[in-house]
């Protein structure tokens, strides 16, 4: 879709409909030629309208629309992290956030390589460590991560990802949520991820960054 504003509003109405955007929770923003469109603060995104998002430039400055979304340090931390991000989706919903208040089994993703569109669509999931929402501490949090990544859990806060698109950053955004909830109902059971071939293979296709740990046994 070549309007970046309708592009957000619709992706706001698809996520809302899908019940991950509770409320007036979860923001979505997107680079344009002039700057970055964000999402209103305030606002659920089933309400957004094309022409009441607010800009902003480069730099964070706003410069028109309603006053845009508290999390612009943490999108703005992403988009400095990665620069072929062109947009972000932050979400509160159930699952992610659940999961986001566990602790971690392995300390670089929240999230293990349970199927192959998890790891198509998001890849190695860190936990982000805890800062109030809209606290500048989270946009360094993020900074300080110390492999790329596309997807995030904030730790008991919710998931952020990011898209070359607005659409494929609610794919991913999606299956976040959805590896999410694959997570919790075999929390305890014995589970079968994707083996190290098969996510070096993925990775390599897909141009993720998750290093495959040998298995037990394996020299590394």
């Amino acid at each position: 879709m070549n309007d970046p504003r309708r592009a957000v509003t619709e992706a706001g109405r698809r996520l809302h409909a899908l019940g991950l955007s509770p409320g007036a929770s979860g923001n979505i923003s997107v680079r344009t030629p002039d700057g970055i469109l964000f999402t209103p603060t305030g606002r659920g995104l089933d309400e957004l309208t094309p022409e009441e998002l607010a800009a902003l430039d480069a730099d964070g400055a706003h410069t028109s629309g309603p006053p845009p979304t508290k999390e612009v340090p943490l999108h703005l931390a992403l988009y400095a992290r990665d620069p072929s991000a062109r947009a972000v989706v932050h979400l509160h919903s159930t699952h992610a956030v659940a999961v986001s208040c566990l602790e971690p089994d392995d300390p670089d993703s929240c999230l293990p390589p349970l199927t192959a569109y998890f790891l198509m669509r998001a890849g190695r999931t860190p936990l982000i460590p805890y800062a109030a929402p809209g606290d500048p501490a989270l946009a360094a949090h993020v900074q300080a991560v110390p492999f790329p990544f596309r997807a995030a859990l904030l730790a008991n806060h919710g998931l952020v990802v990011t898209g070359t698109d607005v659409e494929q950053a609610v794919w991913s955004a999606i299956e976040v949520e959805e590896t999410a909830r694959l997570h919790l109902l075999l929390h305890g059971r014995r589970t079968r991820p994707l083996d190290p071939a098969q996510i070096t293979d993925l990775a390599k296709r897909h141009s993720v960054h998750w290093p495959a740990r040998p298995k037990e046994g394996e020299a590394a």
